[in-house]
């Protein structure tokens, strides 16, 4: 059995006071189906943790990152999340969510709360709680 980690990148995207975030497929396989999480994916071999957050945040959004800034590092026993932030300068209208059930812009007291309405799925979900974590500490070290 392979008990390497493995590594993604993902990205913190903030416009004015809120945060775009991704709601994840319902599908079980997944790790936290049907919450709310940040883009990104995982670092294909040979790739750059900078590089694979410009490449994932395209595929997933078709929104091509402005200058961003690395935030922080998140291992834990099976993945390590090499976390990104940059502002969001489109609306949201003008992004195209090609991967995940629904986006949308939390607030501070969403991520706060832990749950978010998703139109979509018509009904209130859960922040995946590692991206809660991330999130809350992003909050904190940058007050907006």
């Amino acid at each position: 059995m392979n008990k390497q980690q493995v590594h993604v990148a993902i990205a913190i995207l903030y416009q004015e006071d809120k945060f775009l975030m991704q709601l994840r497929d319902n599908i079980p396989t997944i790790a936290a189906a049907g919450c709310w999480g940040l883009f990104g994916g995982h670092i294909e071999p040979g790739e750059t943790p900078d590089v694979a957050v410009k490449r994932e945040v395209l595929e997933e959004i078709g929104y091509i990152l402005p200058p961003f800034f690395e935030f922080g590092y998140y291992p834990d026993e099976k993945v390590v999340r090499h976390v990104f932030h940059a502002p969001l300068l489109l609306e949201l209208n003008q992004l195209v969510l090609n991967e995940g059930w629904d986006m949308g812009l939390l607030t501070p007291d969403n991520i706060r709360k832990g749950n978010c309405y998703s139109k979509n799925a018509g009904e209130v979900r859960p922040l995946g709680p590692m991206h809660q974590r991330i999130m809350l500490d992003f909050i904190e070290k940058n007050p907006l």
